[in-house]
């Protein structure tokens, strides 16, 4: 790790100073490290798109908007290498909420986030991209030395296990 030294104005400390008062940060390295990051993330543009990120994707549509359910599931299906995993929740008799977990190149990852946004009938949406390391294992293992199982529980049109 190596050590900076900058100089800034009182006014633009002030507003260093009142963004780790909100977000509880201990002290200014990690509050600088965090802007530095986001700010290159924005600024990067298309010098990025070909890194590797996990994402959310988070939209609200109308769930009776024509044929919408059944668009969106298509298009998961259709981009199941960067769609990991989805989950659903009604808000109300016309809502539904679906946050989905994206992993891939930032390029396709944002051009999948922005057709799915762009639905007709989608009335709410946001991506959330960090950086991560490209991954070459294609399985479910992790890097620990100890493993885990999952169990799943599945239901009928009955609802009935």
């Amino acid at each position: 790790m190596q050590r900076l030294t900058i100089t800034i104005d009182d006014d633009l400390l002030a507003e260093v100073d009142a963004f780790m008062a909100r977000r509880g940060y201990d002290n200014r390295s990690e509050a600088f490290r965090d802007l530095l990051r986001s700010g290159l993330e924005t600024a990067d543009g298309a010098a990025g798109d070909s890194r590797h990120c996990i994402a959310t994707l988070s939209y609200v549509y109308d769930h009776a908007a024509r044929e919408l359910p059944k668009r969106l599931t298509q298009e998961a299906h259709d981009h199941s290498g960067l769609a990991q995993a989805t989950l659903h929740v009604h808000i109300d008799q016309e809502s539904c909420l679906e946050v989905t977990v994206l992993k891939g190149e930032r390029r396709e990852v944002k051009a999948f986030a922005d057709h799915v946004i762009a639905e007709r009938g989608v009335r709410h949406g946001h991506v959330a991209m960090m950086p991560v390391e490209p991954s070459h294992d294609h399985g479910h293992a992790h890097s620990h030395s100890h493993s885990h199982s999952h169990s799943h529980s599945h239901t009928s049109k009955g609802g009935k296990k």
